[in-house]
């Protein structure tokens, strides 16, 4: 008698499932960083190894789950630095340095954060993409990121538009043939990192929360609450629900 209940709320979970960002194989986005230390297996489960080499975590509705490892696990993209635009003036650097990553982590949503644009909204830059770069790291050059100190003061801005282009791992990023750095770590549960996925989408992981029954955390957290209602009410709409439709066959 609750089976109306229970395609109501697969309904609204499958709702909720669809709106990961289909992003293309190249493009703009924005790019922070944080720190990861070495050797840490991350969400993804890729090997300690991967750490040694230029890694990133990407923004959690591009990355396709809201925990463990998604469809971006494993992929490898060319980052090159365009501008800052958080400063005032913005900062075009005369040199553009590029980094070839490969995505080994999640950078979760939250608030109005970088990582935390969605489907229907980009983040503060403009970006439906953030990749949040392992950085500082001994495979990238500690002056990766320019600054002009005499004007703007500081060397970090913090953020920065970015273009991607989506790249074959084997060939083009530097841990591409250290067979340590590819693939998953063993024995530590959920992990899903291929060493080199299709350019074109990644056909090897699938989402975790997805197949989990884990829905993506879409909340704004800028918008009024909406009401709470009790499980013991939503319980008995979908007993009476299914009473009725009982009745009525």
């Amino acid at each position: 008698m609750i089976t109306l209940c229970s395609l109501v709320f697969l309904l609204a979970y499958t709702a909720l499932a669809t709106d990961w960002i289909d992003y293309p194989t190249n493009g703009f986005a924005t790019m922070t960083h944080y720190t990861l230390p070495e050797d840490f297996v991350a969400a993804c489960g890729c090997t300690p190894d991967s750490t040694h080499y230029p890694t990133a975590a990407m923004s959690q509705m591009a990355y396709g789950s809201s925990t463990a490892y998604g469809p971006s696990c494993g992929r490898c993209f060319n980052l090159t630095l365009l501008n800052t635009f958080t400063s005032d003036p913005p900062f075009y650097p005369q040199v553009k340095n590029s980094v070839i990553i490969k995505v080994t982590d999640l950078c979760p949503l939250g608030g109005n954060g970088w990582c935390s644009a969605t489907a229907n909204k980009p983040n503060a830059g403009g970006a439906y993409l953030n990749f949040d770069l392992a950085w500082p790291s001994s495979s990238i050059p500690s002056d990766f990121f320019p600054s002009n100190i005499t004007l703007y003061v500081i060397q970090d801005f913090g953020v920065w538009n970015v273009s991607y282009e989506s790249v074959n791992c084997l060939q083009d990023w530097e841990g591409g043939q250290a067979s340590d750095a590819l693939g998953s770590a063993a024995d530590i549960g959920s992990v899903c990192c291929p060493a080199n996925p299709t350019p074109f989408g990644n056909e090897t992981c699938p989402s975790y929360s997805d197949a989990n029954g884990i829905p993506p955390d879409t909340t704004n957290t800028g918008a009024e609450l909406a009401p709470s209602i009790p499980c013991s009410y939503l319980f008995m709409t979908c007993v009476l629900s299914g009473s009725l439709l009982f009745w009525i066959l």
